[in-house]
């Protein structure tokens, strides 16, 4: 007998490989506060998680020094993202699912960024029972060895904690030896300053570190990213049942 299987079974077998081995090592990693996962029925969820790909389009982002864009990366991290919250159970929106823009006016490429973020604030504002997740990769080419992942949080209430929950994550999983501290982002964030809902944007790391680009673009290395972030988000959810 002959069994034929399909590529995306064997994407959504590691998918889920992943993410139970990502959630094992996060939840379990021996911390004091670390606790078992709750899996919720959607029906049951208490908010809605908008998982926001920035970038996209017209608008591309920071690009790595051979020629990567950002905005590729972040969707590739935030479908996989997506993925795995819907698997375990919470409910969830994607602000963009391809490479693309989410304007709906402007001629000049500026005009079509303001009308883009314009349309994912109204998106964020206008869902009820929101939280923000950005997915966004970082850039300092005055220093290609700074690398790490790292999140930032918005003034709203329960933003900090958030953060604060996936940066744990991240650096007990992505992060070892170079461990981070989730910061505020400034009141120049537009998205940030502008939404009414709790938000916060992961940086994955850095395109101008070229040892760190070169992961960044790796399938398996996404999916520990989106495991990382998703079991930030799960535990905290675990620690407020």
């Amino acid at each position: 007998m002959i069994f034929v299987i399909h590529k995306r079974v064997f994407l959504l077998a590691g998918l889920f490989i992943c993410f139970v081995a990502g959630l094992g090592a996060v939840l379990w990693y021996g911390g004091k506060n670390a606790v078992a996962p709750v899996f919720s029925p959607s029906e049951d969820a208490q908010a809605t998680v908008i998982i926001d790909p920035g970038h996209g389009g017209v608008d591309g982002g920071a690009v790595s020094s051979d020629g990567v864009e950002e905005a590729d990366i972040n969707l590739a991290v935030a479908l996989r993202l997506n993925d795995l919250l819907r698997f375990a159970g919470q409910n969830t929106l994607m602000t963009r699912t391809e490479d693309v823009s989410i304007y709906t006016e402007g001629e000049t490429i500026r005009a079509k960024k303001a009308s883009d973020m314009r349309n994912r604030v109204a998106l964020v504002n206008g869902t009820e029972g929101a939280l923000l997740i950005s997915v966004h990769q970082n850039s300092l080419p005055s220093s290609t060895t700074t690398h790490g992942a790292q999140v930032f949080w918005n003034r709203q209430e329960g933003a900090e904690e958030l953060a604060d929950g996936i940066q744990e994550s991240l650096n007990e999983s992505i992060n070892q030896g170079n461990e981070k501290q989730a910061a505020r982002i400034p009141a120049t964030i537009y998205l940030m300053k502008n939404i009414t809902a709790p938000g916060v944007i992961v940086e994955c790391g850095f395109l101008s570190n070229p040892q760190e680009a070169q992961k960044l673009r790796e399938p398996a290395y996404q999916t520990r990213l989106a495991a990382a972030i998703a079991a930030g988000y799960l535990r905290l959810t675990a620690e407020a049942s």
